[in-house]
């Protein structure tokens, strides 16, 4: 059986040696980097199943590293930050990571992040194959969303959000239930990512995204894909 890899980048080598025991107690193959060139370099040669980055590191910081991969690449990432400020946690959900930990946490924590990241990157195909609504298209046995026939790439939690308002069109879907199907029951109180990933989101698939015609907001509830079909 092959296992899940994730990349382990910090600068503290007694956070690595901590990672790497309990991810690895828990079946994961773990790689590591000490700072971000190192990372990117690892990154590209190995295609880990996931990334678990730290900030604040020597040569290149998280969010440059993060700002840079989603260039290419649609790996989950997970941050890590000393600093719980909820600036720090927009700036990485804006640059594409997919959740935000802050130090100190306990193993349960991280364990549980991770499972909820790769949930959504392994989430199983709907028995709907196809849906289409406007110029967007989406195969949901490829994981293939086009926009106007433009490939349109999406990180697994943009995709998943996505899969869970176009499989459920014309309805209003309240936070709790997006952020309760999308991330898991321990992230219902994160409202800050479901706006983030909505404003992500409209940025690649609206033709003007402050003023969307497909993601609506139902304001003091939650969302609704409206199909234009």
């Amino acid at each position: 059986m092959v296992k899940t890899r994730i990349l382990v980048v910090d600068d503290e080598l007694s956070i690595i040696k901590f990672l790497r025991a309990n991810l690895e107690a828990r079946g994961y193959e773990v790689l590591t980097a000490m700072d971000g060139a190192q990372a990117l370099q690892v990154i590209e040669m190995e295609l880990p199943d996931l990334v678990i980055l730290d900030i604040m590191m020597p040569k290149m910081d998280g969010f440059e590293v993060c700002r840079r991969l989603r260039e290419w690449s649609q790996i989950p990432i997970i941050m890590l930050s000393a600093r719980g400020d909820e600036e720090d946690k927009v700036k990485c959900l804006n640059l594409g990571a997919d959740d935000y930990i802050t130090k100190p946490f306990s193993a349960s924590e991280l364990t549980a992040r991770v499972s909820a990241v790769l949930r959504r990157t392994q989430k199983a195909t709907p028995t709907q194959p196809f849906f289409a609504s406007g110029d967007l298209k989406i195969d949901f046995a490829k994981r293939q969303v086009t926009m106007a026939g433009r490939e349109v790439k999406l990180t697994p939690t943009e995709y998943a959000l996505l899969q869970e308002l176009t499989l459920n069109a014309g309805k209003v879907l309240t936070h709790t239930h997006l952020l309760n199907k999308v991330w898991g029951p321990e992230y219902q109180d994160e409202r800050e990512y479901l706006h983030v990933f909505i404003r992500r989101l409209r940025a690649k698939l609206e033709p003007e995204p402050t003023n969307p015609s497909y993601i609506l907001t139902v304001p003091g509830v939650g969302y609704l894909f409206r199909d234009s079909t």
